[in-house]
């Protein structure tokens, strides 16, 4: 985007790939949402929301942010609340980069696959489900007996219990 900041282009860049997932973007000891994620992560972790230069094109954008060692009770809410969260790191050592600091996305936190046990409610479960298989009259699966099948798993996270099924 011609006129934005080198790292707003950076976080825009970033943001695209993880479409309504907020992105808790590491700027050295802080983790920064911007733009809409800056807007809906104040009002639900109830921080302050402020701005940022986002260049000529942008003028002032929305930002907020959190420090790096105490987001994990900032992300618990947003998980409790439903929401997902992307964790972009930066991938390179600040003195090592020519210019911008490189960074990616190094994980991402949805109320489904929640594995941390910091961020686990101990007295609940945390189940994942997946459903496989293909209806008569639908195209078929690798193997054409697997027309008419269906697969269910489901595991806790929380206490590694799993189980599957399969109807025909």
């Amino acid at each position: 985007m011609d006129g934005a900041t080198p790292m707003i282009q950076q976080y825009r860049a970033i943001k695209e790939r993880c479409g309504d997932t907020i992105l808790f973007f590491r700027l050295g000891d802080f983790y920064e949402m911007f733009f809409e994620d800056a807007v809906l992560a104040a009002r639900e972790l109830e921080i302050t929301l402020t701005g940022r230069d986002g260049g000529k094109a942008l003028g002032r954008v929305p930002m907020c942010g959190v420090p790096y060692h105490s987001a994990t009770g900032y992300i618990q809410k947003l998980i409790e609340k439903g929401y997902k969260v992307a964790i972009c790191e930066q991938v390179e050592e600040a003195g090592q980069a020519k210019g911008l600091v490189r960074r990616d996305i190094v994980r991402v936190i949805t109320p489904g696959t929640l594995v941390d046990p910091a961020l686990l409610d101990e007295k609940r479960n945390n189940f994942i489900v997946a459903l496989s298989g293909s209806v008569h009259g639908a195209a078929p699966g690798p193997r054409s007996s697997d027309r008419g099948r269906l697969g269910l798993a489901v595991a806790d996270v929380s206490t590694g219990e799993f189980a599957a099924t399969e109807w025909k």
